[in-house]
């Protein structure tokens, strides 16, 4: 039997095509925007629309088979990890996006100084920083660009 079939079957969800596509398509490409999962669902499914899509995802988010994540200035992103209160790094140059395991190791892996009275079931935390490509890049920018020292 799929997996992901039974999967669905187990949070309540219809078997369809399409949810089967973007499940797929969700483990193969983490962090995924709507538009990365159409480009990918394309060969497959040529005649998904981004209104189908988001649809599916729309599903499998309520069901919680799909993590939705929205890093400031970027689309909203899918991923297939689910359920265990992880973080996100984000390169600020390129915006690859990379999973941090929580820091405490359950969840919510971050106490608040205040709850104001909430029962604080999860904390999501946003790492910004430079991937190594880039930082490699530019520093190749930075050596190639540099004028030659001058003799004394």
């Amino acid at each position: 039997m799929d997996a992901d079939a039974e999967l669905l079957r187990s949070a309540g969800l219809r078997v369809t095509t399409p949810r089967l596509a973007v499940l797929r398509a969700t483990a193969s490409l983490p962090h995924a925007t709507a538009d990365d999962l159409l480009t990918a669902l394309a060969a497959e499914l040529p005649t998904t629309s981004h209104q189908a899509v988001y649809g599916v995802l729309a599903a499998l988010t309520g069901a919680g088979l799909v993590r939705r994540i929205e890093p400031a200035g970027s689309p909203a992103r899918y991923e297939r990890r689910t359920g265990d209160n992880h973080h996100h790094i984000v390169c600020t140059v390129c915006g690859t996006i990379a999973d941090v395991d929580c820091a405490v190791g359950h969840a919510p892996c971050l106490t608040p100084s205040e709850t104001h009275g909430f029962a604080v079931t999860t904390a999501e935390v946003t790492y910004w920083g430079i991937c190594d490509r880039c930082a490699a890049a530019e520093h190749d920018d930075v050596t190639t660009t540099a004028p030659a020292p001058t003799p004394a």
